[in-house]
């Protein structure tokens, strides 16, 4: 099993040990990934790992694309990074509005901020 591509793409070097995936393998993991992601942000579909039955039924070519292209591993980390970002950028976005209505509120209350 190679890092990016399929088990049946991988290559092994003559020692028995693997060949790190060309550029090519990469690219097309990476074009399987983005248009699987493209799939469920048209499907207001955010974790693909516990929503997995919905998102295999709307985007059912997408994640099989996905999953030929990519090594199951790679598959798995795309998801979860999916997951995190989103989550990540929803905390950040709440800190500002919170950061946001305190300077308001401090405003309110005669501080200048210098």
């Amino acid at each position: 099993m190679g890092w990016f591509s399929s088990s049946s793409d991988t290559k092994q070097a003559a020692d028995g040990g693997r060949i790190a995936p060309d550029r090519t393998s990469r690219q097309r993991c990476w074009i399987g990934r983005d248009q699987f992601f493209a799939c469920l942000d048209k499907n207001d579909i955010i974790d693909s790992i516990n929503g997995d039955k919905e998102a295999r039924k709307k985007c059912a070519q997408e994640i099989a694309e996905f999953e030929a292209a990519c090594t199951s591993s790679w598959v798995k980390y795309f998801k979860e990074k999916r997951v995190m970002e989103y989550n990540r950028d929803k905390t950040i976005e709440r800190i500002k509005k919170e950061d946001a209505a305190t300077v308001q509120d401090l405003k309110s209350q005669g501080w200048s901020g210098k």
